[in-house]
């Protein structure tokens, strides 16, 4: 008797917890913003790399080509705050043939250029002064925070938007959003360089275009519950 009336009671405490719970009619979308930006400026990443048999001989070879390196850097009148030193090593290797050691000495220079007109005219002035090793050339937008809004709020129209077109046939309307989930990617081209065609060079030098930088596509990706009214 005791066991049937314990049945009963979660029962009804069941049923009872079942008619407090109202199913709320919602719609879940996804949304995709995308905007395309032409980059303004370019991080990159340049290295000296030093090879040779005495340690001291190799690390002083090595910050001589620094210090050119960045006095050539600053007639290029780049803010000081545009450029810094990193990533300094020293480090001995061991040629199991030849039985003797060997030194390897690198530095590497972070260039923020904010003209990209100057790309070419700074590169090749790096490697010149001893830049042999570029690690990476990572191009941008100073304006990435405004475009990255732009996109997210181009994502959520399409949410909306689609949420509109599939309950237009019902009779029903769009109500209030109750989650969204962003998930927002961005794109950083890296140089394509061109080929150079092959001309007879007069008197005039034709000016140098090596370089295609590309778009960088700023993606936003939205998921949405909206209610339906």
């Amino acid at each position: 008797m005791k066991k049937a009336l314990l049945i009963l009671s979660i029962l009804f405490l069941t049923v009872s917890y079942g008619q407090e719970i109202k199913q709320i009619p919602q719609i879940n979308v996804n949304g995709e913003g995308k905007v395309k930006v032409v980059p303004d400026q370019a991080t990159i990443l340049a290295t000296i790399e030093t090879k040779g048999n005495n340690a001291k001989d190799v690390k002083k070879d090595n910050d001589q080509k620094m210090e050119a390196v960045l006095r050539f850097i600053k007639k290029m009148n780049l803010d000081p705050a545009d450029y810094k030193t990193q990533r300094v090593s020293l480090n001995p290797q061991y040629d199991y043939e030849k039985k003797k050691h060997s030194y390897n000495a690198t530095q590497t220079v972070e260039i923020l250029l904010k003209d990209l007109s100057k790309y070419d005219e700074l590169m090749d002035g790096l490697v010149d002064q001893g830049i042999n090793r570029i690690d990476n050339v990572t191009f941008q937008s100073s304006k990435l925070a405004q475009y990255q809004s732009e996109a997210r709020k181009l994502a959520m129209k399409e949410a909306k938007l689609k949420a509109e077109d599939y309950v237009s046939v019902l009779g029903q309307k769009v109500g209030r959003a109750m989650t969204i989930s962003d998930n927002s990617q961005t794109y950083y081209p890296q140089p394509v360089y061109m080929a150079m065609k092959s001309m007879e060079m007069s008197d005039t030098k034709a000016p140098r275009e090596t370089l295609a930088v590309g778009e960088i596509n700023i993606t936003a990706n939205v998921s949405v519950s909206f209610i339906l009214e």
